[in-house]
């Protein structure tokens, strides 16, 4: 398992884990699921709907990773820097910074 001093450093590898369109959108997808669940929560005061957004963040992004990527989600080896990781590509996305 490899360390990493920053999350400068990481994130190259991370989205070397997501080299795989499909998984990015997989990704995308759980990610934007994520911000409806909680915003409508938080609008609705129906705050019972929180614990969907783990369901879809990480289901989607696992599908990803087994469906498409066939790896491993570092998710499993670096959870924090993972996390950061995937709101780094979504708005990564959203900039054009990384293609679906």
């Amino acid at each position: 398992m490899s360390t990493y001093a920053s999350f400068r450093e990481f994130y190259p590898f991370y989205l070397s884990e997501h080299a795989d369109r499909n998984c990015r959108r997989m990704h995308f997808i759980g990610s934007s699921l994520v911000l409806v669940v909680v915003i409508a929560a938080l609008v609705t005061g129906a705050l019972r709907w929180l614990w969907l957004a783990p369901v879809f963040g990480y289901g989607f992004a696992w599908i990803g990773h087994f469906a498409f990527e066939r790896n491993r989600p570092a998710t499993f080896r670096h959870p924090l820097y993972s996390l950061a990781g995937d709101w780094m590509m979504y708005f990564d996305i959203l900039r054009g910074r990384v293609r679906l």
